[in-house]
């Protein structure tokens, strides 16, 4: 199974380094040195890794056969792409895959079902399921623990406990105004 995890951005210096946006929780073992990595579009690699570092916290690779800054350039954009045996698991306890999360119904605490993920959408502050509604219709949920409670890969599902207004549009407005009593004169009510 391929795994999209990483994109090639600038090139970085004239000795061929290229600043890579990292897409994967193992970078130090997707883009270790000697890793070879196929590619999109495919025309650009296979690339095999020949050194990596962190410069100014961004990861920069030079891969072999690309020795300056104009061989870089020219990869720029592409995606860098690992074969990984479909059964294997991240590392962490909470940690999944995207192609795990894939297809998963989402349900809500007390069983009402939303849903189907039908992708993943990583941003640089969380990452979101976009999911297809019964009726054709797309929400998005934030991929954070407040929210997603559970994922149970077994079953197929993963449960969430959304705020107000997250996938409905029944979003409650509390006024601190109206507890306290004062909203009562200006809907035209007598003390």
């Amino acid at each position: 199974m391929q795994l999209v995890v990483a994109r090639i951005g600038r090139a970085h210096g004239i000795k061929g380094e290229v600043t890579v946006e990292v897409r994967t929780d193992e970078p130090e073992l997707r883009l270790a040195p000697g890793a070879v990595l196929a590619t999109d579009p495919a025309s650009a690699g296979p690339l095999t890794i020949a050194t990596g570092r962190v410069h100014s916290g961004r990861l920069l690779l030079r891969f072999e056969g690309v020795a300056d800054r104009t061989a870089a350039e020219a990869l720029r954009n592409t995606l860098l792409i690992a074969e990984i045996d479909p059964e294997e698991l991240p590392e962490g306890e909470d940690e999944y895959y995207d192609h795990q999360l894939i297809d998963l119904d989402v349900v809500t605490e007390d069983g009402t079902e939303v849903g189907r993920i039908t992708e993943i959408s990583h941003l640089p502050s969380q990452d979101l399921f976009i999911v297809e509604r019964p009726d054709g219709s797309e929400v998005m949920i934030p991929f954070v623990e407040e929210i997603v409670t559970g994922i149970d890969l077994e079953e197929q599902k993963a449960v969430i406990a959304p705020p107000p207004g997250l996938i409905d549009d029944r979003a409650e407005i509390a006024s601190a105004r109206e507890q306290s009593g004062e909203g009562r004169e200006e809907s035209g009510e007598e003390s």
